[in-house]
């Protein structure tokens, strides 16, 4: 990328990913191209597919679940095309390393909301406790527990008494207890990998 373009790219990201520097987006800017040209033929547009994204959501921020990996990168992936812009990347970071509570909040809705209609269905929650729970060996029907679960959680965050969670059920229940947030599953980094991921990006920005 010559030096003039990745200028006008950093410009126009310090303004859109309003978290991030203008040293941090080009330290971003320049990862994103050695991830992208590590697996890439050299004619292939640049940009991140899904098996590279989900390999450094699993590699540097722990997450594990297929599920949650994927929705993740739905949800970083704006346009739909499948593969994660250089563009996609550094605004998607912005919110997922160090969004406010108010863009987590749309965030982590958007990750769970699986059919993107606008609500969390209780099979929505059911499919997402089932695989971030662990099955204990002695149940009869761990179902049984996981659908407990399920009205529970309807209980304490279905605020409208509908059997289902719209975005301001969930925004409430975690504005009155932010634990809440990630309800469903991981699917933010925990503060030691987006710490560990920060001091290895930015590094160079840090010994300025």
């Amino acid at each position: 990328m010559s030096r003039k373009r990745l200028q006008q790219l950093t410009d126009s990201l310090v303004r859109s990913a309003k978290h991030f520097n203008k040293k941090e987006v080009e330290c971003l800017i320049k990862l994103f191209h050695t991830l992208a040209t590590e697996s890439r033929d050299r004619f292939a547009a640049v940009s991140l597919d899904r098996n590279m994204f989900r390999n450094i959501l699993h590699c540097t921020f722990g997450i594990t679940d297929d599920m949650i990996m994927d929705r993740v990168f739905r949800a970083f992936d704006k346009d739909n095309d499948s593969c994660i812009s250089v563009v996609e990347w550094v605004e998607g970071l912005s919110i997922f390393l160090r969004g406010t509570l108010e863009e987590k909040i749309k965030y982590c809705f958007e990750v769970y909301d699986l059919n993107g209609d606008g609500y969390i269905s209780r099979e929505e929650m059911f499919h997402m406790l089932k695989n971030s729970l662990l099955k204990q060996p002695s149940e009869e029907d761990p179902d049984e527990g996981i659908k407990d679960l399920v009205e529970i959680t309807l209980k304490k965050m279905d605020y409208d008494h509908d059997g289902k969670l719209s975005f301001l059920d969930f925004e409430k229940a975690v504005r009155d207890e932010n634990l809440l947030l990630e309800a469903f599953g991981p699917c933010l980094p925990d503060i030691k990998s987006s710490m560990a991921f920060e001091l290895k990006t930015f590094k160079e920005t840090n010994e300025l």
